[in-house]
């Protein structure tokens, strides 16, 4: 018997509309998939990374989950804070993503506003939710299935 896929969706509630938008695509693509998840949430998209990490940590012997889907939103403000936000978390997901072989599914959005965000993370719409889900079960197909020979 095969073994269920497992994802943890690691998640920034900061815009709590666009984030259970993201959820919502990204559960709705691995339901339809027949792949089992989990929802863990951190404080922001900074805290996504290392809280992937952690549950790695956890589970060294043997892995919890076969891949992450990391979501959440950083919507530009008047600051620089939107430009440290956006890449770090970036840079701290595709680190972990090739220094430890993790299948991660990045869908923290990163835009310039509200309405930018409702439209990237609605189901009915861009549904980027969904899409860092399917990016994280190819990364998990890619890892499985490779032929070294």
């Amino acid at each position: 018997m095969i073994d269920k896929k497992k994802i943890l969706l690691v998640c920034s509630p900061y815009y709590i509309d666009i984030t259970n938008n993201l959820i919502k695509g990204a559960s709705d693509l691995l339901v339809s998939n027949s792949v089992d998840y989990k929802i863990l949430n951190v404080p922001g998209a900074l805290e996504v990374a290392p809280a992937i990490k952690l549950v790695l940590d956890k589970s060294l012997n043997k892995p919890l989950f076969d891949g992450f889907v990391a979501l959440g939103c950083v919507i530009r403000g008047e600051t620089h804070h939107f430009e440290i936000v956006a890449n770090e978390s970036s840079r701290a997901l595709t680190d972990l993503s090739i220094n430890y072989s993790i299948p991660i599914g990045n869908g923290i959005l990163t835009v310039s506003n509200k309405n930018q965000a409702i439209r990237r993370s609605d189901p009915n719409q861009l549904n980027k939710g969904g899409d860092a889900a399917q990016a994280c079960l190819s990364l998990i197909n890619i890892k499985n299935n490779i032929d070294y020979e």
